[in-house]
């Protein structure tokens, strides 16, 4: 077989691809929808036999047409066997425990509904927990009072009887009242947050070895500490931390009772006391004794309120009763700063367990109203004065209790509540702190509707008290929710104002006016817009006061994209350029610019040439680009990029197709660190040359031209800088098919060329998204789609004949393939392709207005030789290749490779020549040979032969397929 395969002659298959292509049209079938389509169901006829209950009754068949859906739109639906059980047993009415009716069971499920009253639109305390931790901190240092718990705190032994017990439970609970403490002093603010977690993970490991009374010292000790205020500022966070204790514990006792109601059997979802059995109420008496045993009202008040809960285990009044009563003990409170916050977790509580019972809420606000009076008092002067605060800081410690109780108390109340409150306001003198309450506690809408009535208030208000700048930034946020009338809008705006331009500080005044700019641009022009930015340019540029308030000025930039998406309008602010300038730190100056491009390409719809947009929207993107180092992270840098290239795209100059061009080298000298917007760049002038060429079509020929040879020379001098190998390949082969298609060979030629130049340079392996891949794969298809192109491409005059498959092949026949790799010939095969369509009479494709080879050598003797011997020494390459893979472990290679080079044979062969014809058959035989072939594929190819050996002009087919066998494995 290998000596039939050494010497033989090529000789294409001539093709007349029109033909082909008509014979291997399918046939039209007419084909009858009616009111079928393939996304409509199915209807299935299912015919059902009933049998008579009664003897005589005849069988009767019925037939009900349904609509069957697929198996998991089923699933969907519910109907999987699974569902089906869970909607029998919800239909079918278990024993309800407790529930000697019905109607008791209705009237149960309407008491359940009512307490869980808080909807989605209550904002959680636990949404505010972090913002209050963040916000009241101190540099000061912290100590903590602890009781030192002895032996008698573990757990008892199993011996020992109720009686000692219950004995050493009360022992336990005296020795701390009696006082064995200890004081960690100068603790930092980080060491007092780890000290109190440690105790939270104390209290959840001594309840877990059974040690309940240790746990319930912990929780006294720590409720202890909010008696303290010693250093008064960090108070609101030390109440946030210590309350994450009083919760944990509230939870370990009601989940504990709990557990001790559902022994025997579970307890229902509405339980009420009679459902509770006696070991239960016994164990939560036992608890709410051992609390009101505790001597000192604070701790006593706090660990109470936390398991108040446990209420609903002994009577139905439980949780109201209880919650007056603590109303009623936080008066006993002298400090009104603890006052506020005991107000405050009792508020929490009660709105988790109860929030139907407003009677405890009203209370506890009309109370704290009366502790605003201890403020101006001796005792909280004094301790002011030795701390060091002064009242105005001194007030805002108590900004989250009253907001959080007011929130309890305005959560879905009637409008005539907001107009109560704003009159108990007036008469406490319009009390700031109360005022900033409610309007951060009410809905925004009943605020806005008496926006001037609040302004009037405020302007009465003692600045020495509270500062009004906080009360406008209160008020400020009601209106970017809601509008107020339109007729007292300006009116607002400028008595806000007023007051916000007048503010010293650079933090307080930039903190109120970012409140006040989501109104402005919610309701005015751009021209007061402008106004606003040129305030906050003249407050926060002396002595770089911006420095300290980026956040702040991001939060304006990001309202005004908000609501400013004309990009024309926006830079025609004479402010914005300037107040953008102020963003000097880099990493903030990027992310500013970021959200300008993202706002932009979100936006804009058309494409602009406006040189307003352009020159600041350039000044943007440099800025971005200009923050690329050696440093920046791929991510980042690809993040970028994408921005910059979604702004390229929407630059359009229309037919002035020169300064599209000039953008475009103006766009490279400013990009030209981010290869993707450099690969962006060629792509919209190869596009752009395309287009001229479109438009151009006919007239100015020599001007078009000489404009598509400048696009070409951008290109041929960009892609060089591009690192990306098979960046530069592509975009050689892309400009150099778009030179051709505008018929300017020469320079098709120069791109072409270069991208042979360039092959050698294609290193073995590369990294794709971080992993080193071969670079064999994009390689080949690279060659196959440069190959293509060649077919179209004309021999230059002044080179050889093929002078580029010539130069192609030698660069792959130079290159390092790895050493186990086919890739080469399989090339070699493509070639063999390439070459029988260039022998053909008429190309299966061409470019308009280009000459290819079929015209400038129109079948030549000597063309089609150089074609015919080209073929030869590559079938002779491919064929020395099949030799090397005679081993067992190559086996597979050598009938895949044998394999396609019968194919090619096949497609582009003459096989009426005997020696192609023997060479054709030897090499099926070869990929046969020893059972490693696809088998469908090959009964699929021999298939096709004899289909085509029907055809007049391919009867010598039919021999072929004869001399055909399909080996079988062994």
């Amino acid at each position: 077989m290998t000596a039939k395969m050494t010497a033989v002659q090529w000789h294409s298959r001539g093709r007349c691809y029109e033909a082909e292509l008509e014979d291997r049209r399918p046939e039209a079938m007419l084909v009858e929808f009616g009111d079928y389509h393939p996304l409509k169901p199915i209807t299935v006829t299912d015919s059902k036999t009933r049998r008579a209950g009664r003897k005589g009754s005849s069988s009767s068949s019925s037939s009900s047409s349904s609509s069957a859906p697929d198996p998991l739109s089923s699933m969907l639906d519910g109907t999987d066997p699974l569902s089906m059980f869970a909607a029998a047993a919800s239909e079918t009415p278990g024993p309800s425990l407790g529930a000697t009716n019905p109607g008791e069971a209705g009237r149960r499920r309407r008491e359940k509904e009512e307490e869980v009253a808080v909807g989605p639109d209550f904002e959680p305390w636990a949404a505010k927990r972090s913002d209050i931790l963040a916000r009241f901190t101190t540099t000061e240092k912290l100590s903590i009072n602890l009781y030192m718990g002895s032996d008698k705190g573990k757990a008892p032994s199993p011996g020992t009887t109720v009686s000692e017990k219950v004995r050493n439970r009360l022992e336990e609970l005296d020795d701390l009242e009696e006082g064995s403490q200890k004081e960690l002093l100068n603790l930092s603010q980080q060491d007092y947050v780890n000290r109190i977690e440690e105790l939270n993970q104390s209290l959840k490991e001594a309840w877990a070895s059974d040690q309940k009374v240790k746990a319930l010292k912990i929780v006294i000790q720590c409720s202890k500490l909010l008696s303290d205020t010693a250093v008064i500022q960090f108070y609101p966070s030390k109440f946030v931390l210590i309350t994450d204790i009083l919760d944990t514990f509230g939870r370990l006792v009601y989940d504990r009772i709990w557990t001790m109601c559902s022994d025997t059997r579970p307890l229902p979802d509405f339980f009420s006391p009679d459902d509770v059995n006696d070991t239960a109420k016994e164990t939560c008496l036992n608890w709410f004794f051992k609390i009101a045993s505790i001597r000192e009202l604070i701790p006593r008040l706090y660990v109470e309120a936390a398991i108040l809960k446990c209420n609903r285990f002994l009577s139905k009044a439980g949780i109201q009763d209880t919650l007056l009563r603590l109303t009623a003990m936080i008066r006993g409170i002298g400090d009104p700063l603890v006052g506020v916050y005991a107000r405050a977790y009792l508020c929490r509580v009660g709105m988790e367990v109860a929030p139907q019972l407003k009677d405890s809420l009203n209370k506890n606000f009309f109370d704290l109203l009366t502790s605003f009076r201890q403020v101006h008092g001796d005792s909280v002067q004094n301790q002011l004065v030795l701390q060091c605060v002064e009242i105005p800081a001194y007030l805002t410690l108590y900004s989250p209790a009253t907001h959080w109780v007011l929130q309890c108390v305005s959560y879905r109340a009637p409008e005539a509540l907001l107009t109560e409150m704003m009159e108990r306001c007036k008469k406490l003198g319009n009390n700031a702190l109360l005022l900033n309450s409610v309007m951060s506690a009410f809905r925004a809408e009943f605020i806005a509707a008496r926006a001037m009535d609040f302004i009037s208030m405020v302007k009465e208000c003692d600045e020495a008290g509270f500062p009004k700048h906080l009360l406008f930034g209160s008020l400020g946020r009601s209106l970017a929710c809601t509008d107020p009338p339109e007729a007292d809008r300006l009116t607002i705006l400028n008595e806000a104002w007023k007051v916000i331009t007048k503010l010293r500080s650079p933090q307080d005044y930039i903190n109120c006016a970012e409140i006040w700019v989501e109104f402005t641009c919610r309701h005015f022009t751009k021209r007061e817009v402008n106004t606003v930015l040129s305030d906050i340019i003249k407050h926060m540029t002396p002595d770089r006061a911006f420095e300290d308030a980026y956040p702040q000025l991001q939060c304006v930039i990001t309202k005004i994209l908000t609501y400013f998406h004309d990009f024309s309008m926006l830079f025609s602010m004479e402010r914005f350029l300037p107040f953008l300038d102020m963003f000097q730190k880099d990493s903030v100056r990027v992310e500013v610019c970021r959200s300008i491009m993202e706002v932009f390409i979100r936006y804009q719809q058309e494409p602009t040439r406006d040189p307003v947009i352009l020159n600041a929207l350039l000044h943007v993107c440099k800025t971005m680009h200009d923050s690329v180092n050696a440093l920046t992270l791929d991510d980042e840098k690809r993040s970028l990029a994408l921005l910059i290239n979604g702004f390229i795209r929407m630059v359009s100059f229309g037919r002035d197709f020169e300064q599209q061009l000039s953008f475009c080298v103006e766009a490279r000298a400013t990009f030209c660190n981010l290869e993707p917007v450099l690969v962006q760049l060629i792509h919209t002038v190869n596009q752009l040359a395309m287009e001229t060429r479109r438009v151009m079509r006919g007239s100015h020929s020599r001007k078009t031209a000489a404009f598509v040879r400048a696009c070409a020379a951008y290109s041929f001098i960009t892609i060089p800088s591009l690192t990306s190998i098979f960046s530069r390949l592509n975009l050689y082969l892309l400009s150099g098919q778009v030179a051709l298609a505008n018929q300017c060979l020469s320079q098709a030629d120069a791109f072409l060329k270069a991208a042979v130049g360039v092959l050698p340079e294609v290193p073995r392996s590369l990294s794709v998204e971080g992993k080193v891949r071969s670079s064999e794969g994009f390689l080949l298809e690279f060659i196959n789609n440069f190959m293509s192109t060649l077919l179209v491409v004309p021999d230059h005059p002044e080179q050889g004949v093929l002078y580029l498959v010539r130069g192609l092949l030698n660069v792959v026949q130079e290159y390092s393939w790895e050493d186990s790799s086919d890739a080469k010939v399989r090339v070699y095969i493509s070639a063999l392709q390439l070459l029988a369509a260039m022998s053909q009479e008429s190309y299966l494709y061409c470019v308009p207005k280009v000459d290819s080879n079929e015209k400038l050598y129109g079948g030549d003797p000597k063309f089609m030789a150089e074609i015919n011997k080209l073929c030869e020494t590559l079938i002779g390459q491919v064929l020395d290749h099949l030799k090397t893979l005679g081993k067992e472990e190559s086996l597979r290679r050598q009938s895949s490779l044998a394999f396609s080079l019968f194919g090619c044979l096949l497609a582009h062969g003459d096989l009426r020549k005997s020696q192609l014809n023997q060479m054709a058959v030897s090499l099926w035989n070869l990929s046969q040979r020893h059972g490693v072939a696809d088998t469908r594929t090959a009964v699929r190819t021999l298939e096709a032969i004899k289909q085509q050996s029907r055809h007049q002009d391919m009867s010598h087919f039919s021999e072929l397929a004869q001399r055909l066998p399909l080996q079988t494995r062994t």
